[in-house]
């Protein structure tokens, strides 16, 4: 939790998530003319790279790591990331699902992040979860894909068009229950 000596006017709180995006891509809508069905295709190949997510509603920044797998080495990496782009006198609070690898003993070495777990099955909780779905729609969906090197490509123009938009990160990352300290 945090520490009481800081004041929550000197928070911000981040949301994060991981999403594994790979040749078992998801396969959306699409436009076609009308009386004709459009054709996707579907890879059987299984390379996968798992694309770590954060963002600060209030400010607009963000994180992002893509890795090939997922551990607390790799969640501990990202929560550096999210240290380093804090602000000198300010504190960060990530909130995140109870995924394994989401254990609190990851912020020991880190003077300004700590953690809140979301409540069990409630992604609907979590805006990144949005996130996920823009970048599908967007950029990711209804592809194929050579291989790893390839979803890494694609995994970072995608989310390099998410984040492109401060605006959008903060509109798409807000939520009501988060205005803390407003009265």
């Amino acid at each position: 939790m945090i520490a009481g000596h800081i004041a929550l006017d000197k928070v911000d709180f981040w949301f994060q998530d991981e999403a594994r995006i790979g040749q078992q891509n998801t396969t959306t809508r699409l436009w076609s003319k009308k009386g004709c069905r459009p054709r996707a295709v579907k890879q059987q190949q299984f390379d996968y790279a798992y694309l770590f997510g954060a963002a600060c509603p209030a400010t607009g920044e963000t994180e992002a790591l893509i890795v090939p797998h997922v551990d607390k080495n790799i969640m501990t990496q990202h929560l550096e990331q999210i240290s380093e782009k804090t602000k000198p006198g300010r504190y960060a609070v990530v909130i995140m699902d109870g995924a394994g690898w989401h254990q609190a003993s990851l912020v020991e070495g880190l003077k300004n992040v700590d953690i809140i777990k979301l409540p069990p099955y409630s992604p609907e909780l979590n805006p990144i979860e949005q996130v996920w779905s823009w970048l599908r729609q967007h950029h990711l969906a209804n592809r194929c894909f050579s291989g790893y090197d390839d979803i890494v490509d694609a995994c970072s123009t995608a989310w390099n068009d998410f984040v492109s938009d401060a605006k959008r990160v903060t509109k798409m990352c807000s939520r009501d229950w988060l205005e803390v300290g407003k009265t």
